[in-house]
């Protein structure tokens, strides 16, 4: 085991900001529940309140706007199940037994929620991509009628790094009376997000996606929105999510998105230098490779990179053991051996699919750990190639 450790698989999640651990551990002590009437109560719900001002003027959205959840997978079954609901007394009638498009290249809570509304007698289409992972602007505008009820497409593939041409969609959404979902937990402190710009009507973003703490996201619903809780119980959140808050996720998130509005700037152009600085070094030092994902509408740390007879798996096991750190796709997904779900609706075959490895730079990451990847990659996939069957020793 190498003794140097390098941390490229931030796509699956970020260590923690030190200014956002610094703040986890002086709030540690903030132990009243919010919805208590006394000081100890009163006490929590200002820390709660203040990150909820911050996250949504992160996103340019208002307080009454945004509800804290456990997850960003637990906003985006909030969203969903919203469509599958039958309460006579929510106020989401609008929105029942409608028709629900998505895409296929969506994140593991949205087709596995779809397939369970899909069992519950909902309709569910999916929308195709192009071979860079974009939407079909074109099919999607056909698919979208006056049945449909909500589109839901991510903001920005956690796999592949492809951002995709929300407010055009959520156009064409609203242009038929539907309503329109985006997960940006990927794409939330990568590159901007404006729930008014955009014209959302629903947004989810993730705190250990940027660099705060696990067990925390949250959901932006628009004003005037239909909407019926997924959990039932309290009132917290004002009824929107029953559940009593947490009371450190929310400062660890709220913290975290402080930092973002300081540093974001700064730190993208630096991770971006840094992935280009990375492709470049295996384009010239590795042949018969394929970057997956779009050239140019990618976030800027995202890159995906296809080694023609080298298996994934191998390739992740064998960079570890250099100490690397690195992914074959979705982390909630990597306990499977199927090829990457995304790469196979770009077109691509399941054997590039297969030798597929996720680079996800994140701020701490440094030009010498780009070299040191460097220098310890060609060799790992020589070698892996060397007692292939699958590689034929072909050039670039």
């Amino acid at each position: 085991m190498s003794t140097r450790q390098v941390y490229m698989d931030n796509n699956a999640t970020t260590p923690l900001h030190p200014e956002v651990k610094k703040a986890i551990i002086e709030g540690i002590d903030i132990f009243g529940n919010a919805s208590s009437l006394h000081s100890f109560g009163r006490r929590a719900r200002k820390h709660i309140e203040k990150a909820r001002k911050t996250v949504t003027s992160f996103i340019g959205a208002e307080p009454d706007e945004l509800i804290f959840v456990g997850s960003g997978s637990e906003a985006n079954n909030t969203v969903l199940n919203i469509f599958a609901c039958k309460c006579p007394v929510c106020n989401s009638k609008k929105a029942c037994t409608k028709e629900i498009i998505t895409s296929v290249v969506e994140h593991p809570c949205i087709l596995r929620t779809s397939e369970c509304l899909i069992g519950k007698g909902l309709s569910v289409l999916y929308v195709g991509v192009d071979q860079f992972g974009k939407i079909d602007m074109e099919l999607i505008k056909e698919m979208i009628t006056d049945k449909t009820g909500l589109v839901s497409i991510m903001m920005a593939n956690n796999e592949i790094g492809t951002i995709m041409d929300i407010k055009k969609i959520a156009n064409m959404a609203h242009a038929r009376g539907a309503l329109f979902h985006t997960d940006a937990a990927q794409a939330v402190g990568k590159i901007p997000v404006n729930v008014v710009g955009l014209d959302v009507d629903f947004l989810t973003l993730s705190a250990h996606k940027t660099y705060g703490p696990k067990g925390i996201g949250a959901l932006y619903i628009k004003k005037g929105t239909p909407f019926c809780p997924m959990i039932y119980g309290g009132h917290q959140e004002r009824g929107r999510r029953a559940g009593t808050e947490n009371t450190l996720g929310i400062v660890g998130l709220g913290k975290a998105v402080e930092m973002l509005t300081k540093e974001m700037a700064e730190d993208t152009a630096k991770i971006l230098d840094l992935k280009l600085k990375l492709k470049a070094g295996i384009e010239e030092s590795v042949p018969d490779i394929y970057f997956n994902g779009h050239p140019d509408d990618c976030l800027p740390g995202t890159l995906n990179v296809s080694f023609i007879g080298a298996e994934g798996e191998s390739i992740l096991l064998h960079l570890d053991l250099a100490g690397i750190a690195v992914s074959t796709g979705s982390a909630c997904a990597s306990g499977s051996l199927d090829p990457s779900h995304v790469l196979l609706a770009t077109g691509t075959s399941a054997e590039k699919a297969h030798g597929s490895i996720r680079f996800s730079l994140g701020r701490e990451n440094t030009k010498e750990d780009v070299d040191y990847v460097l220098e310890k990659l060609p060799g790992i996939i020589a070698g892996i190639r060397s007692i292939s069957t699958a590689y034929d020793g072909r050039k670039k």
